[in-house]
């Protein structure tokens, strides 16, 4: 019969029982190779027997379907393994230490999963009467009072549905106010510490985009954005902590610089794990700054989504916030729509999503924010800094650390690969950490720095978790400094071998299509 062996070469027999050729079947030990769905199953059967429809009048028209669908056909036990087997080749954050930089990948306490599950939360449908949702009304309310309070805010727009989302609100609010007053300004100012977003999202807005240089700590250079600031500058995009993982400690001097010359700031606030229960943004003179739920307040956004991204307004932008948004008169809650913003919110820029915002995500956060209180929030953000400057000190002297001379980093610790081997760069030290059993840090970015690696522990992880990231981190680094021919074809130990990255992604593939059948000739 038949066998493979631990090296996944499968003899195969010969008609007279002979062994024939070797074929690599690509199978790990119990890590089988995965065969697309399509391949599995075939798109003229099905899994299940059922009885023949109805025959009904049919109401499509032209636009009845007149081929198969195409659905491959499985039995249950083989979609359930085809899945499974799918699953065990994804890491998680219940699987191990998640290092992305600028994502805040930190766990999801259960509890968050169990109220988001609730009858009346997960159920519950946009288009019920108002008086049948008071309950999910009520968590929106109590979230946006939460938001508003932690930032030092007037006013929230729930409804936003992920970061940048968010920054388009921001932005959006800015130019209603400025049309307000009559003010037409062309041009949006963006550090090399932002996100990348925020230039895209002012672009998109319609903005022209400056870039403003960063001085040698890292941070916004002060005296060149003071220096471009007139009257045609509608606002600043800043984010704090920024993308290189400090406090820009000059946020209240620049915000006072924008104001003073007729513009707004806004904030992206990304990075608020680093912060929060410390300090208010809008004690620091932000206009608008979007809070991303699923960074911010568990949830870690894995896979796509569901993000949101309520955005905290100023006094100045809150009347121009967008609709719609839940209200409290008396004992009842309301939902502020067009209908009624003329009695509640005349000014409103208008409306940005077809209904009120990512319920799942609301209750997820407001059951994360009640669970820890006002002193847990704030412990979270501290454990979160101790975490980022333990790994930025137990690595400086092993990779380059451009920014630790400008003191302590907050969530997120950036290093270079300058001083490696030559030919070896940052993308052999990621490829070498996923044999050591970890998913790679964030790399190159930001692009401020030469082969950029970012690493953002959150505070969820324990010193062990650390420690073990650390020596796996220092094994490579060292590999990479010998330069270890080893690590230039790395992974050995994952599913898939190193991909050639540049062509996947020109030249991506997409779509499956069925094989062509061969025909013989006649």
């Amino acid at each position: 019969m038949s066998t493979i062996n631990q090296s996944g070469w499968k003899p195969e027999m010969g008609s007279a029982g002979e062994t024939g050729p070797a074929t690599y079947t690509g199978n790990k030990a119990l890590m089988l190779e995965e065969a697309l769905i399509f391949e599995i199953g075939t798109t003229g059967t099905t899994g299940v027997d059922l009885a023949d429809a109805p025959k009904v009048t049919s109401r499509l028209g032209n636009l009845a379907r007149h081929r198969d669908i195409g659905l491959p056909g499985l039995s249950e036990p083989e979609t359930v393994r085809h899945y499974t087997r799918l699953s065990r080749q994804n890491y998680a954050i219940d699987l191990g230490f998640f290092p992305l930089g600028s994502c805040t990948m930190k766990h999801n306490p259960r509890l968050n999963e169990k109220v988001a599950r609730m009858e009346g939360f997960a159920d519950v449908h946009p288009l019920q009467p108002v008086e049948t949702v008071q309950g999910a009304l009520g968590v929106i309310h109590e979230l946006a009072h939460w938001l508003v309070t932690l930032t030092g805010m007037k006013a929230v727009a729930m409804s936003p549905k992920a970061g940048a989302h968010g920054e388009l609100c921001g932005i959006l609010a800015i130019r209603a106010a400025l049309t307000a007053r009559g003010d037409a300004r062309s041009v949006i100012l963006c550090p090399e510490s932002a996100h990348g977003t925020n230039p895209a999202t002012a672009a998109f807005a319609g903005y022209a985009v400056e870039n403003i240089p960063a001085t040698s700590e890292g941070r916004v250079d002060l005296a060149a954005l003071k220096a471009r600031l007139g009257p045609d500058v509608a606002g600043v995009m800043i984010t704090n902590p920024n993308t290189c993982g400090l406090f820009e400690r000059d946020l209240r001097e620049i915000s006072d610089a924008v104001h003073a010359a007729g513009g707004y700031v806004y904030c992206d606030g990304a990075n608020f794990n680093a912060i929060v229960g410390r300090v208010r943004p809008g004690d620091l003179g932000v206009d608008a700054m979007h809070i991303n739920l699923h960074k911010t307040f568990s949830t870690p956004h894995g896979g796509g989504g569901p993000g949101s991204g309520p955005v905290v307004l100023s006094e100045a932008l809150a009347p121009f916030a967008p609709l719609p948004f839940v209200d409290k008169d008396g004992e009842r809650y309301v939902l502020v729509e067009e209908e009624t913003a003329g009695e509640h919110h005349e000014s409103t820029f208008g409306r940005m999503v077809a209904f009120h915002g990512q319920m799942g995500m609301f209750t997820r956060a407001l059951s994360y924010i009640m669970s820890h209180g006002a002193d847990g929030l704030r412990q979270v953000a501290e454990d979160a800094v101790l975490n980022a400057n333990y790994i930025l000190r137990s690595l400086e002297d092993v990779l380059e650390a451009p920014f630790a001379h400008s003191g302590p980093c907050m969530h997120e610790a950036l290093f270079s690969d300058n001083g490696l081997a030559e030919g070896f760069s940052t993308l052999d030290i990621a490829k070498g950490l996923i044999d050591e059993g970890y998913h790679p840090m964030t790399v190159y970015f930001p692009l401020v720095v030469h082969g950029a690696m970012l690493i953002e522990p959150t505070e969820t992880e324990s010193k062990a978790t650390l420690d073990q990231f650390i020596g796996a981190m220092r094994s490579v680094v060292q590999r990479a400094k010998a330069g270890d021919p080893m690590l230039k074809s790395a992974p050995h130990h994952a599913p898939r071998r190193r991909l050639d990255e540049t062509q996947a992604a020109r030249k991506p593939v997409l779509v499956w299509r069925e094989p062509e059948q061969a025909v013989a000739a006649e």
